[in-house]
């Protein structure tokens, strides 16, 4: 989610590069920011990102342990094929299936989970950002910052992405 508005961004940027022409001119100070760089560097990104890597783990655990109980389940069924009725394998079959089709959908929601939760922690950090840049741009004498995926080649001067993350750690 944070990649897709990252290129958003810098798709935007682009795009008014080649809409306003006089951005282009050499008089223009222009600069850039590695978002993505910013959020992992900042405090309240490292600690975003240790709440997710924790909860990550919470839920891995939790997978694991449905994971455990089918693994344990289809050795069991084949341990004892021989000695059970075709109705009683395949019942224990259907119920296996029913397990393991379980299992995918448990994947599937904590993966949405993991990915909602990812997503509303960039976007808050993201939206703090926003006028911290729009300050920094006009402070420092800036025509235009635009995100470093939109940016093919820039002196690395114009990286703004330490001072960014200086001042949002500030405030």
């Amino acid at each position: 989610m944070a990649y897709r508005f990252l290129r958003f961004v810098g798709a935007m940027a682009f795009a008014a590069m080649l809409l306003v022409p006089q951005y282009a001119s050499a008089q223009s100070k222009i600069g850039y920011i590695d978002l993505q760089r910013a959020l992992s560097m900042t405090k309240e990104g490292k600690s975003a990102k240790d709440k997710l890597q924790k909860e990550f783990d919470k839920k891995q655990k939790e997978l694991d342990k449905v994971q455990d109980t089918v693994r344990k389940q289809k050795e069991s069924l084949e341990a004892n094929a021989q000695m059970l009725s075709d109705d009683a394998k395949r019942e224990r079959a259907i119920q296996l299936q029913k397990d393991m089709y379980g299992l995918q959908q448990k994947f599937i929601q904590l993966q949405g989970e993991l990915s909602q939760a990812e997503a509303a922690a960039t976007k808050k950090i993201f939206d703090k950002m926003g006028p911290l840049i729009e300050k920094m741009g006009k402070e420092m004498g800036y025509d235009m910052i635009v995100e470093r995926s939109a940016v093919l080649y820039a002196k690395p001067e114009q990286d703004l992405t330490d001072e960014l993350v200086k001042r949002f750690d500030k405030q």
